[in-house]
């Protein structure tokens, strides 16, 4: 992996980017040689701040967190950037596409949270007057980026919608009604 390594009111010092190698370094047996870590690290008062963005095949993985040790920082976002990972793989085997920045072994080793994501459960439907995808594969891009919606361009419908992410746990689905 490539890592492009950027720092915000904060020296990027060699020990901080041997603790990035090593921790996210760990994730490189998911993805291909050629995959790009964009990784920011920023200090606002006592908050040591990092954010981690992988870009993979027009999705985005990402990641920030925020303590008030930079490398405990590291610690957690290279370990929800797994949980992540590990969770949405049997997604994008369902969507029957190649994987594109991932490791083929990573596409096909086993894992044990396969059962908890058979599907989106889409609870409420909004109509009112980018990249194609279907609302499913939005609800994961939301979700990769840590967001709580995504408006998107939805190829099922060839309109513009939004998902977003409700209280309880659910998604809903935003789009034009004609």
């Amino acid at each position: 992996m490539k890592y492009i390594i950027t720092g915000r009111n904060i020296e990027v010092t060699e020990g901080l980017k041997s603790a990035i190698y090593e921790k996210i370094g760990k994730l490189e047996r998911y993805f291909t040689p050629d995959a790009t870590v964009y990784v920011t690290l920023s200090v606002q008062k006592d908050r040591q701040k990092i954010e981690v963005t992988i870009p993979v095949k027009g999705s985005l993985v990402r990641a920030e967190q925020e303590s008030s040790d930079m490398y405990v920082s590291i610690d957690l976002v290279e370990e929800i950037i797994e949980r992540q990972l590990r969770r949405y793989k049997t997604k994008l085997i369902a969507r029957e596409q190649d994987g594109g920045d991932f490791s083929s072994a990573f596409i096909e080793e086993e894992d044990e949270f396969s059962e908890e994501n058979e599907g989106i459960n889409i609870a409420r439907v909004k109509r009112f007057p980018l990249k194609p995808m279907n609302p499913e594969e939005a609800c994961l891009q939301m979700e990769l980026l840590g967001h709580n919606f995504f408006v998107f361009y939805n190829c099922d419908e060839d309109r513009v919608n939004v998902v977003y992410k409700r209280k309880n746990g659910t998604y809903g689905l935003i789009g034009p009604e004609f």
